[in-house]
């Protein structure tokens, strides 16, 4: 395959072959190429969205990997957060790609190569995208959540630690973060 030299359209996007050994993500109409997460990124995303699942009312449902249309405009803007928690009636549906507009919170686990991107460049584009939360994980020696909520046009941190989380925004959840990384 040849590598586009140009700004891709979400078409253009839409025509890369299917390759499940990368993540594509779009950004501002760039091509961007990361490795899939090891295994103990996975454990937490997947533990992650378990204990989100039995929390969450039926209507909503929390899933990994979906692609999310943040911006349409040229140039488009498309990511994948590790989790997602988006209505279940939509999920259903199964789309190939939500939109921003349809998320309820994005939540990132920090990989090696990630922390500036999850801390800093998708803070600022899902927050754009009006996502009206937005968790990062961290999993260095322990697992550490910065959770925040949507004000105006900026993400205000709501909790920022370890041990355990509650929280009414958007839906009354408790999460023991410790658990997350230990297989249970």
């Amino acid at each position: 395959m040849s590598w586009p030299g140009h700004l891709l359209t979400l078409e253009e996007f839409d025509q890369l072959p299917e390759d499940n050994s990368r993540r594509y993500e779009l950004q501002e109409g760039v091509l961007l190429v990361t490795p899939k997460a090891a295994t103990l990124h996975q454990r937490v995303v997947r533990a992650l969205g378990s204990v989100l699942v039995a929390q969450l009312p039926a209507e909503w449902e929390a899933v990994p990997d979906v692609e999310v249309v943040l911006k349409h405009k040229w140039p488009p803007t498309v990511r994948i957060p590790d989790v997602l928690i988006a209505p279940t009636e939509l999920i259903d549906k199964n789309p190939n790609r939500l939109q921003a507009a349809d998320v309820a919170v994005a939540v990132e686990v920090i990989s090696p190569g990630s922390r500036q991107m999850d801390q800093v460049t998708k803070r600022y584009e899902y927050a754009a995208a009006g996502i009206q939360g937005y968790w990062v994980l961290e999993t260095d020696d322990v697992v550490k959540l910065t959770a925040s909520r949507l004000i105006g046009e900026v993400y205000e941190v709501d909790f920022c630690g370890g041990g355990m989380f509650k929280t009414a925004h958007p839906f009354e959840l408790t999460l023991d973060l410790d658990t997350l990384i230990k297989r249970a």
